[in-house]
């Protein structure tokens, strides 16, 4: 395991355990019968990973997925345990492992991310602006920056290798790829998480602007996999700080971005190490998340 000098775990080494991918935050290993996910600590910002990372991260994505699982009974996901200890070849790893891992089912990852978007903010805001269309969908005019959407937008996109951007394609691109009648139901669940997800939030003085979510196939149904409705693929804003016109303070890493932006930096690889004054608020405002979205502290 190799961690950075703020303690934040950047790299994750199974000594025989094969390594099937290692992305932007996790890395994901075969056990056989099932996967091994693993959250690291790392940060991602203008897809580019940062050579230092944010301690506790990768156990709050873990534990908020695991609560929005738990609360979205309606569709299934791919969550088997929690419990590294449950395998032997992983028992020696617990301590490292432990609350930032899930054990789950070999799904077959749909090729498409499904965004669902409440509130005009980040990339949509742009192409409004430019377009007056959100992903080919024409809205009206006068929507200001942060302002609720007359109705909740689906705006997918393409699901790029790492050091990529991914595309935003049409419903109609989504059809092409997936078919159908795999397209339509993907397209009602993900509002229909969203919409639970963001009613939820409003209870715990939280704004759902917006999200994405991934879905794979296994035994021939649609299930919900990788993380979800978490402070990296979600946008949480405190409905006390709210204010349309402007772009909403976030309880993500937005932070980090906002740091980012005042640097002389490419945005490309290498990114810069991030100072630990930027380290430790980041770390605060996951933590903050965590303890809005779940009600515990963390």
């Amino acid at each position: 395991m190799k961690y950075d000098d703020n303690g934040a775990l950047i790299q994750c080494e199974l000594e025989g355990v094969k390594l099937l991918n290692r992305g932007k935050v996790r890395d994901i290993y075969d056990l056989g019968d099932s996967l091994l996910f693993v959250a690291s600590d790392r940060l991602s910002a203008f897809d580019v990973v940062m050579p230092n990372g944010i301690p506790c991260k990768g156990e709050v994505l873990t534990r908020v997925s695991l609560f929005w699982f738990e609360m979205m009974d309606f569709i299934p996901n791919h969550l088997i345990s929690m419990d590294v200890t449950t395998r032997p070849e992983l028992v020696k790893y617990a301590k490292d492992l432990q609350g930032r891992s899930m054990i789950v089912k070999k799904a077959e990852p749909l090729s498409v991310e499904c965004i669902v978007r409440g509130y005009i903010i980040g990339s949509g805001w742009k192409d409004y602006q430019k377009t007056g269309e959100v992903s080919g969908i024409k809205l009206r005019p006068g929507y200001r920056q942060a302002e609720k959407l007359d109705e909740v937008l689906f705006t997918p996109s393409t699901k790029a290798e790492q050091g990529l951007h991914d595309e935003a394609i049409s419903f109609e691109q989504t059809v092409e790829i997936l078919g159908q009648e795999m397209a339509d139901e993907v397209k009602d669940l993900s509002i229909k998480i969203y919409t639970k997800a963001h009613d939820y939030a409003k209870t715990k003085g939280m704004i759902l602007a917006d999200t994405k979510f991934e879905f794979g196939v296994y035994d021939g149904k649609i299930i919900l996999i990788d993380e979800v409705l978490t402070p990296d693929s979600s946008r949480f804003w405190p409905a006390d700080k709210y204010e349309v016109g402007c772009s909403p303070v976030s309880l993500d890493k937005q932070y980090v971005r906002d740091y980012l932006e005042t640097l002389d930096w490419g945005k490309v690889a290498p990114g810069p190490v991030l100072p630990k004054y930027i380290v430790e608020k980041t770390t605060e405002k996951y933590l903050e998340a965590y303890k809005a979205i779940t009600g515990k502290e963390f």
